[in-house]
This record gives structure tokens, sequence and C-alpha cells, in this order.
């Protein structure tokens, strides 16, 4: 005889899961500021004019997080990236900056933010 298996539903057991960037590891999450989904880069790439050009004003690599300043408005915007975005960047790096689909782009490298 077979034990009952309790079903979870998905929502829950999304709730439970925890990125690995967390320790150290790969993001395992698409979250904003976590792993970059093709989709969204796709998106990004296939809307060129919503890109803002930006420089680095400064990083916490502690925290992950990286200060940006608009070229053009002179904005200021704080984006934060579990999967190392910090890391490829110092103040006065240009950067471009996609903010429908939260995208960073650091040269080639392209990086999934949560602004704020």
């Amino acid at each position: 005889m077979s034990t009952p298996h309790r079903h979870l539903p998905p929502l829950q057991v999304r709730e439970r899961a925890a990125c690995m960037c967390v320790h150290g590891v790969s993001c395992s999450s698409f979250a904003p500021g976590h792993a970059l989904h093709l989709i969204q880069a796709r998106l990004s790439a296939a809307t060129p004019a919503e890109w803002v050009d930006a420089i680095v004003e400064q990083t916490d690599a502690e925290n992950g997080v990286v200060v940006l300043r608009t070229v053009i408005a002179a904005e200021r915007i704080e984006v934060w990236n579990g999967s190392g975005a910090v890391h490829e960047v110092s103040a006065g790096t240009p950067v471009a900056l996609h903010g429908r689909y939260n995208v960073l782009a650091v040269g080639p490298l392209r990086f999934n933010v949560l602004q704020g």
C-alpha cells in the first residue's frame, strides 16, 4: 500500500524556493536582479530606442548595488543585480540601461537588474 502524497500548488513551491546567488552560486531565479531570461534579452534587443546611456557613479560590491547617472537627463538611478554586474563595472564605466525590460548593458554583457 502506498502513502498518499499531499499535492503542493505551484505558487507555494515558488514561494519556498531561494535563489542560489545568495550562497555565491549562479542565479537560479529570473526575478528582477537575478539571471537574465532569454526572452528579456531578446525584447530589450528588439526595442533599441528605449536604451538610455549612463555612467557608473559608484558601486557597492558587498550589496550588489550599482549607482548610475544618465548622460542626457543626469538622473540618478540605483540598480541591484545578484549575478555579478557589480564586478564588471567601476566608477566611470559607460553602460546602457533598458528601463522597460530592466536590462543593464556593459559592453557585450547583459544583466537583469532591479531598479530602486
